[in-house]
């Protein structure tokens, strides 16, 4: 059985919202709206792509399951900050999301590098990713965005999340 059951909902005036459904039964939920309805649709995809390419137990995704409510990841940070082991998976997806604005796709080397260089300037984790790993996540990504443009409004995308799987 999943330990998260994931919900976008895309509604008829552009805004969105993410409800997921732990394997516990108990539920967060957050709403989307305005330029967040379309932003966060994308954002909270490629988290998932990268988390279930990847492996990783604890990124966004895994910390819901844990436990946490979406409106934990955000000020004022009533769990405190974003535990180290969470940190890669943030840090790929935003810088998918720089590589999605930019319109350029990075080599591995190049990501490599811009995460060397944020973690030394903010002391934070970095990641080494190859070429077939940022393949692997851009393919399952285009998956999931091809999923969530085809849905017709007042649809949901529902995905199944299991921490490392």
């Amino acid at each position: 059985m999943a330990e998260l059951l994931i919900r976008i909902k895309k509604k008829p005036d552009g805004s969105a919202a993410l409800t997921c459904v732990r394997a516990d039964g108990s539920v967060t939920w957050q709403r989307q709206e305005g330029t967040a309805g379309r932003f966060f649709p994308v954002h909270d995809l490629t988290h998932h792509a990268v988390e279930t390419v990847l492996g990783h137990r604890r990124g966004f995704y895994g910390l819901v399951a844990e436990g946490w409510d979406l409106t934990d990841f955000g000020a004022p940070w009533p769990k405190g900050p974003l535990p180290a082991d969470a940190e890669p998976a943030e840090l790929i997806v935003g810088f998918l999301d720089v590589e999605r604005a930019s319109g350029a796709e990075w080599s591995a080397a190049e990501f490599n590098a811009h995460a060397a260089q944020h973690a030394s300037a903010r002391g934070g984790n970095t990641c080494a990713l190859t070429d077939e790993q940022l393949a692997r996540i851009r393919a399952r990504r285009q998956e999931l965005l091809s999923r969530w443009r085809a849905l017709p409004p007042g649809d949901a995308l529902e995905l199944e999340y299991t921490r490392g799987a």
